[in-house]
């Protein structure tokens, strides 16, 4: 199996400038991306899409393949992460050959372990080379959510859910953003990532459903590499 790590990431980050070469834990933020997908058999190379010189210098020392900077209009706020992919999967498959699938890793997941990105790859292959998507246990549950309006307020799924235990209740996922593996004629084709036949990756480990995007998750992630060391 032939498969493609892309990692994107774009040099204007609002929230947290400078963010994915920001050292976290003595490494730049991207960097943690790319060493978890080194040395994978099944992965044939680790190519960065970014639109900063800064990044792709990183990068590129760090053992990814940066062969072009990203064009400005894949770089706005309003461009997809989909267009992004989409640019750099054309590209890679022009000069180097169909891949069987496209990894998505994104830089503000910097706690996925080797494990859980073979798990996930091994799941790809068991299943027909369906979709997989990186989940995490829900921190509210969906049943204990509501809708406001205005002055009132009302459950978010109907039913009985507030009178339910927490228990009791059927477990509850989000994608978290660490994972995305698909097929190239499937991103072509949906535009997208998820579908409702997608395969779950699931990781229970808080530390690795972690997406950097504000301060306080960084703060948390500093915090988290304290803690195990």
């Amino acid at each position: 199996m032939k498969i493609l790590a892309l990692i994107t990431a774009r040099g204007g980050s609002k929230r947290l400038p400078g963010k994915n070469i920001r050292p976290l834990g003595g490494r730049p933020l991207i960097v943690w991306s790319i060493d978890v997908a080194k040395d994978i058999p099944q992965v044939c190379d680790i190519l960065v899409s970014t639109d900063d010189e800064a990044i792709a210098d990183v990068a590129r020392n760090a053992g990814a393949l940066v062969p072009w900077l990203r064009p400005a209009q894949l770089a706005t706020d309003t461009a997809t992460s989909v267009d992004a992919c989409l640019h750099a999967l054309d590209w890679y498959e022009r000069e180097h050959g169909e891949v069987d699938g496209l990894l998505l890793l994104q830089p503000t997941s910097p706690f996925r372990s080797r494990a859980t990105v073979l798990k996930g790859i091994e799941l790809f292959r068991a299943h027909e080379r369906r979709t997989v998507l990186g989940v995490s246990p829900a921190p509210s549950h969906p049943q204990w959510c509501f809708k406001v309006d205005g002055a009132s307020m009302s459950p978010f799924i109907g039913g009985n859910g507030l009178q339910v235990r927490s228990q009791d209740l059927p477990p509850a996922y989000v994608v978290n953003g660490n994972f995305y593996l698909i097929r190239p004629d499937e991103l072509r084709k949906r535009q997208a990532f998820h579908a409702d036949d997608s395969v779950p990756l699931i990781n229970e480990e808080p530390d690795e459903g972690l997406d950097i995007d504000t301060e306080r998750d960084w703060t948390l992630a500093e915090t988290i590499i304290r803690c195990d060391r």
